[in-house]
């Protein structure tokens, strides 16, 4: 019984020792700073900014979509919409490590699509350039805003959702 009891011991910390050495580290960390209350993208420059009221807290390089011109019109234009949003969303499993969601289209952007006869298109994210080890750097999103993996994972700790987002040209 002794010698049993003992195996199954060392079976269970060994597949322990295991599983954990074949865990990677995690993705969500801690943010215990001041409340990110704004979020700034300019599209010109490259940057996204990240406030805490009048203070600038944060600042980052970032990629944009494939069509970086303009403010998005339509479903597949590949273009960064431009105009105040909200994060809206999160997605903690995304292909692209990690992402948080903006709110686009909002009304406006509906009419505009509509009157165009074209859908407006959505899931416009910001992201991490994802788990493949590629160097992703430039405009290679479908919209999207990129930034790395870990920044991203600074980014989605510290901004909560319903914080607004302003994405100027």
């Amino acid at each position: 019984m002794v010698a049993v009891i003992s195996r199954r011991a060392a079976l269970l910390s060994g597949v322990a020792l295991v599983l954990t050495a074949c865990t990677r580290a995690p993705r969500y960390l801690e943010y215990t700073g001041p409340e990110i209350t704004e979020l700034r993208v300019y599209k010109g420059a490259r940057r996204l900014e990240l406030w805490h009221h009048e203070q600038m807290l944060h600042d980052y390089e970032i990629g944009l979509g494939q069509n970086p011109f303009g403010h998005k019109q339509y479903e597949g234009d590949s273009r960064t919409p431009e105009g105040s949003y909200i994060i809206d969303r999160r997605n903690p499993q995304s292909a692209y490590h990690l992402s948080i969601g903006i709110s686009y289209p909002n009304e406006e952007d509906i009419a505009r699509a509509e009157a165009a006869g074209v859908p407006p298109g959505g899931d416009i994210f910001i992201h991490g350039r994802g788990d493949w080890g590629i160097d992703r750097r430039g405009d290679w999103s479908a919209g999207c805003i990129t930034v790395t993996n870990s920044e991203i994972e600074d980014i989605y700790a510290m901004v909560r959702d319903g914080t607004p987002i302003h994405l100027y040209p």
